[in-house]
């Protein structure tokens, strides 16, 4: 398996997702702008996508892939199958007792993660009954990120990367078509959140059923690979909590700050994403199968390959888009966000937010490379480790932030936190010796700092005055922008190019 061409495909679909992800922020910015309605969205929409991340995307995925990958590898598709099957029963058994409670605690839930939202009744009730709209959206995606990791084990990246479409696709249609049948208007958006996950899990179940691993629901919680799951998926939920809890502080301090402030944070967390999905979660993905069927064949010198590919891929590539976040912020939340009730005003504090956030994205994705180093050998405690400190810096940031850059100040200590845990579990790989790198850091590092500075003056030189986007027609910015990223584009990689680098020195084959 080539996984540059792998990588390739993943970040296609994602690219695809991440397009629509942007019509469907263009569609809500412009239909219910930043205001007490969307911040009572986007509180209640992250407390299921924070539980998703926790227990699916995150622990869950961490602790079973592994396990599913030594079983295919030395037990057999039939083993494999029935640890399919049980492993589901017990999740889709939790997943309900979860749900059950979050809809009947939704009150408490928002009275804990948004306690700003108290002081008006108004602000809080709409903020509550939206949470208990979307919070079914965590069973959905809990079994989609089962059947997630089932397809990627077996090589099949396509249709993952493919899903999160259907959830974009869901928001578009219902915010179009279907917002005049819904008082108050915004209750579509949470009703568009169930539509999402439906959708996305009823596009698994064909290719589950392809491969001989669509699950029937036996929760048979004493199997021996059930347990195994467990007790990986204990620290790891702990570990993946400390990144949640961060984002989950951030609300409750935004909930404080000026009307506005949980939505700008949330169009920069946005933008900021779209990079971090497109190579950080394409990475990651690709990654841990392939670092997890390593491990299970003993090929230490393999393992060690793949962790030093991905770091450079992740260097060659997000290190640009975070210099383009961080200059062309104005160009680019005016250009996709400044349209009907969102205003100048929102452009510039988002942009600041967007600012703080680009320091650490590539600290960001580099988490999402190192962190499987860990996972596909079972190590789940020394990221926890490593997340706890994470987590408590964060905190003594926001603390010292938030009173002189407000929201952005949020998004600083996020960024700076996230190169933190970035250099500690490079620090711990290399310590243990699971990661040795390859010759040639050196000179790499130098090509690309010369290729990132060219990259730098035609950005700055290209983008002239905040207030002259600000004033344009949307034709006018998009045309600009466009040149730009084409110009920059052309400029970083015919540097790159003209210093040694060449497609063929990051091929990769996986085991």
């Amino acid at each position: 398996m080539n996984l540059l061409r792998t990588l390739a495909t993943v970040s296609g679909m994602t690219l695809l997702s991440r397009v629509l992800g942007f019509v469907r922020d263009f569609v809500i910015a412009h239909g219910f702008g930043a205001g007490m309605a969307t911040d009572a969205f986007f509180v209640a929409f992250r407390l299921p996508n924070l539980l998703r991340r926790l227990f699916a995307e995150g622990a869950f995925s961490q602790a079973f892939v592994p396990i599913l990958a030594e079983y295919r590898n030395q037990r057999g598709d039939e083993a494999t199958k029935t640890l399919v099957d049980h492993v589901s029963g017990v999740l889709f058994v939790s997943l309900i007792v979860i749900a059950s409670v979050g809809i009947l605690g939704a009150p408490l839930l928002i009275a804990i993660s948004a306690p700003g939202f108290s002081s008006d009744p108004e602000k809080f009730s709409l903020t509550v009954e939206l949470t208990r709209i979307t919070f079914p959206y965590i069973v959905f995606m809990s079994l989609v990120a089962l059947s997630a990791g089932v397809l990627n084990t077996w090589s099949r990246f396509a249709l993952p990367a493919f899903t999160p479409v259907m959830l974009n696709l869901s928001f578009i249609g219902m915010a179009l078509f279907a917002t005049p049948w819904f008082d108050p208007p915004v209750f579509v958006l949470a009703w568009a959140v169930v539509l999402g996950g439906l959708l996305q899990l009823a596009i698994q179940i064909p290719a589950l059923k392809k491969i001989g691993m669509l699950p029937r629901f036996r929760p048979v919680w004493r199997d021996q690979g059930v347990q195994r799951v467990l007790k990986l998926m204990a620290p790891a939920v702990l570990g993946v909590s400390a990144a949640q809890i961060s984002l989950l502080i951030n609300t409750i301090f935004a909930s404080f700050l000026a009307p506005g402030s949980v939505s700008w944070l949330y169009f920069a967390d946005r933008l900021m994403e779209f990079p971090a999905g497109l190579l950080g979660a394409a990475l990651g993905t690709i990654l841990l199968p392939s670092l997890s069927r390593s491990h299970a064949s003993a090929d230490p010198a393999e393992f060690s390959a793949l962790l030093d590919w991905g770091l450079r891929l992740t260097l060659l590539l997000t290190l640009p888009a975070s210099l383009a976040l961080a200059v062309l912020g104005v160009p680019l939340v005016s250009t996709l966000f400044q349209h009907g009730l969102f205003n100048a005003n929102d452009v510039l504090q988002t942009r600041d937010a967007l600012a703080a956030y680009a320091i650490g994205l590539t600290g960001l994705i580099l988490v999402k490379v190192l962190a499987p180093g860990f996972y596909a050998r079972q190590d789940i405690r020394t990221p926890v480790r490593i997340a706890l400190i994470t987590l408590a810096l964060t905190q003594l940031m926001n603390l010292a932030f938030v009173g002189w850059l407000k929201h952005a100040g949020l998004a600083l200590s996020i960024g700076l936190a996230s190169c933190i845990n970035a250099g500690l579990l490079w620090h711990g790989l290399r310590k243990s010796g699971t990661y040795i790198p390859m010759p040639g850091w050196s000179m790499f590092l130098i090509k690309l700092l010369i290729a990132l500075l060219c990259l730098f003056l035609v950005m700055w030189v290209g983008m002239g005055s905040d207030a002259r986007w600000l004033a344009t027609s949307f034709q006018e910015r998009i045309i600009k922008l466009t040149v730009i990223i084409v110009i920059a584009m052309i400029g970083y990689f015919g540097v790159l190019w003209l210093t040694g680098f060449r497609l063929k020195d990051f091929r990769k084959q996986a085991i």
